[in-house]
């Protein structure tokens, strides 16, 4: 895995993070499967042990599952709070900031990615 890049002050609200890993719905949560390592050289060594050691489906709860079937590119972090506020309700407060909590974890697990600070290659997100 390479190092996450730093945003410098910029409004998370306001990214649109795109997926980078494929997934499947399962009972109504989606469950996202972990794409292996593309590193080359000394790195690539590294990452398919960690890679090998760590979980590759990860089962998402009602609110990641929510979030992450809008994340798409083309909703800012913001608006896809808002959804989660009127679809889900009280329950998921606060939204923005359990939203964002999802979405750098995702994100330092190369699963999402933020266009203009990540750039993903064009074609990677699948499902």
């Amino acid at each position: 895995m390479s190092a996450v890049k730093p945003l410098g002050g910029v409004n998370l609200l306001e990214l649109k993070p795109v997926r980078l890993a494929g997934w499947e719905e399962i009972d109504g949560r989606v469950v996202l499967l972990r794409p292996p390592p593309t590193t080359t050289g000394l790195r690539r060594l590294l990452d398919t042990v960690l890679f090998r050691l760590s979980a590759h489906r990860i089962r998402l709860d009602e609110a990641g599952s929510f979030a992450w079937l809008r994340l798409d590119g083309r909703r800012s972090v913001a608006e896809v709070a808002a959804e989660m506020r009127r679809e889900l309700g009280a329950s998921i407060e606060p939204a923005e900031e359990r939203l964002g909590v999802l979405v750098r974890q995702l994100r330092r697990e190369e699963l999402l990615a933020y266009p203009g600070f990540d750039d993903p290659q064009p074609g990677t997100t699948r499902r």
